[in-house]
């Protein structure tokens, strides 16, 4: 199994992923555009644009003509937008990969966008952006991200808030994925039980009339924080969910694995060390999560707790415990091992099918322009020491980056911001 990138004439990147014996194939087709690449007044065209790509094509000219043939096929299928991507893929029997291949290339290059499926998609966009909102444990994450960048783009919403949404024409839709969706910014990624020659000449073929032009480029995240912050947004909850977070380092960054293991150290699996603190000591929370959320130009390290109302700032205060800790103390070798194979054994698990190795290598190419096989992966994993732990530990953990968000039957912000300090 080895991934293999090419260049085609056009500009289409085309990765290949053979897989011996699979039962089934994917396909993946990646622009190089997300909601970074937006101004306020579009705030979530691009996934607006990503929900429109399944209302009808030129040689399928209804959501249902798309739907019902995938659904022949035995396909799963969506699409997903980030900050920086939009996807599209398929998932069926290998067998079925030209037509897969057919589908996914026909939604990406030929939707007609019509103005009266846009005018009714709009009230779906309005409510799922509503239903996110009835989310807690997820919003959060939308109010952290506000808390950092503000009113830039990083700091938005993916999806746009409904006036926006509805404000949009279907000439926005068109202006845009003119300037996004061209031959440089495409990726398309096929994986499983494949002929990567066969696949080739299929792309080819299937992209050869993509128009070509140069890609709308987006502004440089401002990254910048002189103090602790802290933003509640105000709920009668049972449960307060909350972030605590530092910014951190960019994907391309030469310490990106050092942070992935610190925050197994943190948060990786029940053995953890906020896990055994929060849930097993305290019995203050059900989920503890740790992460690093890296993009290409800039980073966050945080930890995501859903903690009883009554115990919210001890949660606080014995996360910044744990965090400072490790800028002291290094890491046992013997706790270091075992977040390694953590970390190298998930990674292992969660490449077992051809929409995850799709994934996996698609999303390198998107960001980083390196596709790292898992055993590559593993390796810089492993090359981690507890030295560089506590370095880097360091370099992150300071009260002028900290930012807490919280979701909770809380008024007074700086009830919070008192806590936000890392104990010496």
């Amino acid at each position: 199994m080895k991934a293999t990138k090419t260049t085609l004439k056009n500009g289409i990147r085309l990765v290949t992923i053979p897989i011996a014996d699979a039962p089934t194939a994917t396909v993946l087709v990646l622009v190089e555009t997300g909601s970074k690449y937006e101004d306020k007044r579009i705030n979530g065209l691009s996934h607006f644009l990503e929900h429109m790509c399944f209302k009808g094509t030129t040689n399928r000219p209804s959501a249902l003509d798309i739907t019902k043939e995938l659904d022949g096929l035995g396909a799963q299928y969506n699409a997903f937008t980030g900050q920086e991507y939009t996807g599209y893929y398929a998932k069926g029997e290998a067998s079925r990969l030209a037509k897969l291949l057919d589908i996914v290339s026909d939604i990406y290059l030929n939707s007609t966008l019509p103005a009266d499926e846009i005018e009714k998609e709009k009230g779906v966009i309005v409510q799922e952006i509503n239903m996110y909102e009835d989310m807690p444990h997820r919003h959060v994450h939308d109010v952290f991200m506000n808390l950092l960048y503000g009113d830039q783009p990083a700091g938005w919403n993916i999806a746009g808030t409904p006036e926006i949404v509805r404000s949009l024409t279907r000439e926005d839709f068109m202006a845009y994925r003119g300037k996004q969706y061209v031959p440089e910014a495409t990726i398309v990624v096929v994986a499983g039980a494949i002929d990567p020659r066969t696949v080739k000449a299929d792309v080819q073929k299937l992209f050869a009339g993509v128009s070509a032009g140069k890609k709308g480029g987006k502004k440089k995240v401002l990254d910048k924080q002189s103090a602790p912050a802290a933003r509640i947004e105000k709920r009668e909850t049972d449960q307060t969910h909350l972030v605590l977070g530092v910014r951190a380092k960019p994907v391309t960054h030469p310490d990106h694995f050092v942070l992935e293991v610190l925050a197994g150290i943190l948060g990786g699996g029940m053995s953890s060390r906020l896990f055994q603190r929060i849930r097993t000591e305290l019995g203050a929370a059900y989920y503890v999560r740790a992460w690093n959320d890296a993009s290409t130009d800039h980073g966050i390290f945080g930890v995501s707790v859903g903690a009883g109302n009554e115990q919210t700032k001890d949660v606080v205060r014995a996360t910044l415990e744990e965090m400072a800790r490790l800028t002291r103390e290094p890491v046992s070798r013997e706790e270091l091992e075992k977040v390694k194979m953590y970390l190298t054994g998930h990674l292992y698990l969660e490449l077992e099918s051809s929409d995850s190795l799709a994934n996996f290598y698609g999303m390198q190419e998107v960001l980083t322009k390196e596709m790292l096989s898992a055993k590559d992966t593993a390796t810089r994993i492993r090359a981690v020491t507890p030295e560089d732990i506590r370095r880097v530990a360091k370099s992150i953990f300071k009260d002028t980056t900290l930012n807490l968000a919280l979701i909770g039957p809380f008024e007074k912000e700086s009830e919070f911001l008192s806590l936000l300090t890392f104990p010496k």
